[in-house]
């Protein structure tokens, strides 16, 4: 609420200013900003509750006691806003050059909010022009926006502020006029050539690698999953040119105008075109659905080099340089269609292993020291989180049982003689909408002669003019494919450029479901991705080493959809006829319940059409003692997700001082589980009573936080703590279970740190699991079992 005026007055699409979104309070920065407007002024910035206090002074602050200088307070700023310096495009709010004057840390003289609420408020400042004793004064009682900035007088041991060096940036030794005329500040690179702008442009292009590599002459940054784009910036338009030369300005006219309206005449940038889920990850597939649409609101222009500037060729400079620029001309705004690409520098292989923790597509390593060199090389490399690449597509079958539609497409690349060779079948990762779009595409080509060897009938084969990109997750000896997923087509790349890429030693194996019993593999469980049921038993044959030993030994529950998640769904609980002999029966009291010991357990799940796996807190040896409690943390409707983190912290505060340890897993919906690993010594009723206690004790203590009461009223603005999962026959979701919803979410274990770095709670997706699994250097629950302890006597 703090930024809504400031950003009411700007277009983001228009000015470089960061967005921001407010930080944390408890900071101390200081900012003044000289500000060429309308009417030349001193912006003085003051870090407080998580925004720069702003106000406008009207002359140079005098340094000398008792000076005086009115100051008109202005809306908040972001944080970001301490580290812009450049040129507001005229016409927008604010429009002139802006230098940083001076910047450094301030601490306040009694309490800064009393002070502030009562209009004199006194500080000391540390900074390279302001230094010693200051007070601001509101001049016309509470609600006034006209203060006076005051030198104070300082004691003996007060600080003096050092000589400046002139009228020049603290930041980048810049005068005023030298900003103006340079925002990216290029005249000071020495390799910066000046020359005319070239026509035309070549990409630098990432040679693919097994691994980020180390070391401090690396900078590191996230992968995105889009379109590679050149923007050509002149005569205040912009043009915007695919990797192969094509013009695809009129399908982002909205990312085209952005770049049109950055302070420079001419430039060439480089970048990727992407779409962003709502946690701001890149979706290739939903960029996929914008293009279709005909419509880019909402897609993103990430920028990561610039070759070109006002004059200047920047090829030959040192990538550390063309970024610095970079950012200066773009700025760093944190929405709108124009983002500048940040990075990391060193720790290339630490970086990597986070960023597929989080399910990203990879890491693209650079060279800081290194030009801008078009074509492919090692100066450039990309380590990916699973394996990913285009293929020609040769042919396409129908679905299983029918004559029409859509089941798989036939891939092949093109080896080294020019000859397409094949490399399996993707069957999944479209929808029904996708899936006529692909049929409409390829019947026009239909009708070439198949060309390798080996005749299917049940294949259309194809021209091979089409180019899909799809994700998977190793080579097999024979040069297949394994674990495929369609991302979506690319209209960027010659079919006659597919050929495979190579990072390493191939695969490990070949059909993983040779020798089990799958019936109807190609009926699709969830359409809006097209999972099927063969690529659902595929999921949990990858993910077996991880979840059985969390569900195996243990009574079941069942959310089954035997026609997918459209259909009807239904808890199961008993076994029924006909179920696979992997899904084991055993009594208890006067019902008989469900388990599974291994790998052919689970997939005899898959092939009931289970969507959900939930278990018991006890195995089936020992039915009444728990081994594990659960607490459900479900937030109601609309509630901040970090209000969910600080209630998972909370608990975990409160079972550590019970003597208990926790693990945190995300649920795959809009909630967190809390489990803790116990030595099954106390029965159901000991249980459910202590964690009935500790969840009452945590509603007391904040009850505008947390409930207890599983009443819907009651849980308005509140986090329901549910502790009912913890008694007899109740289940909760297994780790790494699908869930029937939307998207096809899983339920992951996760660390305490990897909560607190952002993982929400429908974070991962069967798609997006793998490139998890495939970097974790060990199991994020390591210990659980180890960990169990008795149950205490109380909370």
């Amino acid at each position: 609420m703090a930024l809504e005026e400031y950003h009411a007055r700007r277009d983001f699409t228009r000015t470089r200013e960061p967005a921001g979104g407010g930080g944390a309070a408890g900071g101390g920065a200081f900012v003044v900003q000289k500000h060429a407007a309308r009417r030349l002024h001193w912006d003085f910035r003051l870090e407080m509750d998580g925004v720069l206090k702003s106000w406008a002074v009207t002359r140079e602050p005098g340094t000398e006691p008792g000076d005086k200088r009115l100051a008109v307070q202005t809306e908040d700023h972001p944080l970001e806003y301490g580290d812009f310096e450049g040129v507001i495009p005229q016409g927008q709010y604010g429009g002139g050059t802006v230098m940083l004057w001076d910047r450094g840390t301030w601490e306040p003289v009694g309490d800064p909010a009393q002070g502030y609420a009562k209009g004199k408020l006194r500080f000391r400042l540390h900074g390279t022009r302001m230094a010693g004793l200051w007070h601001l004064v509101r001049m016309r009682g509470e609600g006034g926006r006209d203060w006076l900035l005051i030198k104070g007088h300082d004691d003996e041991d007060g600080e003096a502020p050092e000589a400046s060096g002139g009228d020049v940036s603290v930041a980048s030794g810049r005068s005023m006029d030298e900003i103006a005329a340079d925002p990216a500040g290029v005249g000071r690179i020495a390799s910066a050539r000046a020359t005319a702008m070239p026509a035309r442009m070549a990409p630098m292009l990432a040679t693919l690698a097994e691994e980020a590599p180390a070391g401090g002459d690396w900078l590191h940054e996230i992968k995105f999953d889009g379109y590679r784009l050149l923007a050509r910036v002149e005569a205040g338009g912009c043009r915007l040119f695919t990797r192969n030369g094509h013009d695809w300005t009129d399908r982002f006219p909205a990312i085209a105008a952005a770049c049109a309206a950055l302070p420079c005449r001419q430039a060439w940038l480089d970048g990727e075109v992407v779409a962003l889920d709502r946690h701001g990850v890149s979706r290739f597939h939903e960029l996929q659905a914008a293009l279709a649409r005909g419509s880019d609101a909402g897609l993103v222009y990430h920028v990561f080099d610039l070759a070109y500037v006002d004059g200047h060729d920047l090829t030959a400079a040192a990538l550390a340089d063309r970024k610095d620029a970079l950012r200066r001309l773009v700025g760093t705004p944190a929405d709108g269609p124009l983002r500048f690409t940040d990075h990391l520098e060193g720790r290339g292989p630490d970086f990597r292993r986070q960023v597929c923790a989080f399910a990203l597509e990879g890491v693209v390593s650079k060279r800081r020291d290194r030009p801008y060199r078009p074509g492919r090389g090692r100066d450039w490399v990309k380590a990916k989180c699973t394996r990913r690449q285009e293929f020609v597509v040769a042919g396409w079958t129908p679905p299983a049982g029918k004559r029409s539609g859509l089941g798989a497409l036939v891939l092949a690349i093109y080896d080294g003689r020019g000859s397409l060779v094949p490399a399996g079948r993707v069957g999944t990762g479209w929808d029904e909408r996708e899936a006529e779009r692909l049929v409409g595409l390829l019947m026009p080509l239909a009708g070439a002669v198949p060309p390798f060897a080996g005749r299917d009938a049940a294949v259309t084969w194809v021209e091979p003019r089409l180019v899909a990109e799809v994700e998977f997750a190793e080579w097999t000896p024979d040069g297949q494919l394994r674990h495929l997923s369609y991302q979506g087509l690319r209209q960027d790349k010659d079919p006659r450029e597919v050929v495979r890429e190579h990072a390493g030693p191939d695969g490990r194996g070949g059909d993983r479901l040779a020798g089990f019993r799958l019936t109807s593999p190609g009926k699709v469980l969830y359409p809006g991705q097209g999972l099927t049921k063969a690529a659902l038993a595929s999921y949990y044959l990858d993910v077996a080493r991880w979840m059985l030993p969390h569900v195996a030994g243990r009574p079941l529950t069942l959310v089954r959809c035997p026609d997918g998640r459209q259909g009807e769904c239904f808890y199961q609980r008993h076994p029924k006829a006909g179920m696979s002999k992997a899904v084991h029966r055993f009594p208890d009291r006067d019902e008989t319940l469900m388990t599974i010991e291994d790998v052919e357990g689970l997939v005899g799940l898959v092939q009931m059409g289970a969507l959900e796996i939930h278990t018991w807190g006890s195995t089936a040896r020992d039915i009444d003692r728990p081994d594990i409690l659960v607490f459900d943390l479900d937030p109601d409707e609309g509630l901040a997700w970090g209000r969910v983190v600080e209630a998972a912290a909370e608990m975990r505060g409160r079972l550590l001082a019970a003597g208990l340890d926790s693990f945190v897993k995300t649920t795959g919906g809009k909630g967190l589980h809390v489990a803790v690993p116990l030595a099954p010594r106390a029965g159901w009723d000991e249980a459910k009573a202590f964690c009935k206690a500790m969840a009452e004790a945590m509603a007391a203590d904040a009850p505008d936080r947390y409930t207890a009461n599983m009443a819907k009223a009651r849980r308005r603005g509140r986090i329901f703590v549910d502790y009912l999962r913890n008694q007899r026959a109740a289940t909760f979701v297994a780790p790494y279970s699908t869930r029937a919803h939307a998207g096809a979410p899983v339920a992951v274990p996760i660390t305490w740190a990897e909560l607190e770095a952002g993982i929400r709670s429908d974070h991962f997706t069967v798609e997006t699991l793998f490139r998890r699994l495939s970097a974790l250097p060990g199991d994020p629950w390591q210990g659980f079992a180890e960990a169990a302890r008795p149950l205490p006597e109380g909370p």
